[in-house]
């Protein structure tokens, strides 16, 4: 049973978010910066957790996903190579924060105040919100129902943020994991009531295990927009190398085509254009 749930849960998430992919990296754009600076040589390093099916996932030792294409597309516009490394959740936060070895990250990061006294962010080019996750015939209908309820969430992430606010930061039915790949496991085990995590994330889980039979709760009221954003080292010039180039994607068609292409429908993008 426990070989069978290992190898089902490698298909749906296609990746582990801890640091078991270290290292495997998607390919680096060639462009150059411009006719005659010394920029054209530089490499642009993004650090990401893979683990994030279908926004990043390793397909064996290859990153894929949304965040990649629309990397890729990003970087062609501003005309800059880079590389993207898996190298999990924690050491990506900390290597960014850094800025040394890595230059920015990449990886569903969404924009929090808490986050932005601690790194700079590129404008928002993703709009998000979490999502509960359960199994058919729960009676959990809303996220307040979950504050007496075990609940398994990544740690460190706005789901861990926004269960701890209802369910009280000490509260030991609050079970915070290294990814969530195991928090889905906790779930899938009976250790838990719910799974909290982002709505593409969820949704692409219950899509790939219908056999599970899972369903995905949407709460507007308590868990509201969010947007993902580059995360860079405070200071760090790439933001304004970047920002017109992310807008430019946007503008120009590139983004719903990579959005249509994960998610099969084109995007609504009021409430991103308005976040810029």
């Amino acid at each position: 049973m426990l070989s069978a749930l290992i190898a089902i849960l490698v298909l749906a998430i296609a990746g582990c978010g801890s640091d078991n992919a270290n290292n495997a990296s998607s390919a680096s754009n060639a462009g150059s910066t411009n006719s005659g600076g010394s920029a054209a040589e530089t490499v642009v390093k993004f650090a990401s957790d893979a683990s994030y099916a279908p926004m990043e996932y390793m397909d064996k030792d290859t990153i894929k996903g949304f965040d990649i294409d629309f990397i890729a597309a990003v970087m062609e516009e501003a005309g800059m190579k880079y590389e993207v490394v898996n190298t999990g959740w924690d050491t990506m936060l900390e290597s960014v924060k850094q800025g040394t070895e890595y230059q920015a990250g990449l990886s569903s990061v969404s924009i929090t105040d808490d986050r932005q006294q601690t790194y700079d962010f590129s404008v928002p080019y993703f709009e998000s919100t979490n999502m509960i996750m359960v199994k058919e015939g729960s009676d959990i209908k809303s996220a307040l129902d979950l504050k007496d309820k075990t609940v398994a969430v990544q740690t460190a992430t706005t789901a861990d943020e926004l269960m701890s606010k209802i369910m009280g930061v000490g509260n030991t039915k609050l079970k915070r994991f290294d990814s969530n790949t195991v928090a889905m496991m906790e779930l899938d085990n009976g250790g838990a009531d719910a799974v909290v995590a982002d709505i593409a994330i969820v949704r692409e889980y219950i899509k790939n295990n219908p056999k599970m039979k899972l369903v995905g709760i949407t709460d507007t009221p308590n868990f509201g927009s969010e947007f993902y954003g580059i995360l860079y080292p405070k200071g760090s010039e790439l933001k304004a190398k970047l920002d017109p180039a992310i807008q430019k994607v946007i503008e120009n068609g590139k983004y719903e085509e990579i959005y249509k292409k994960w998610f099969g429908e084109a995007p609504d993008l009021t409430n991103l254009k308005n976040a810029q």
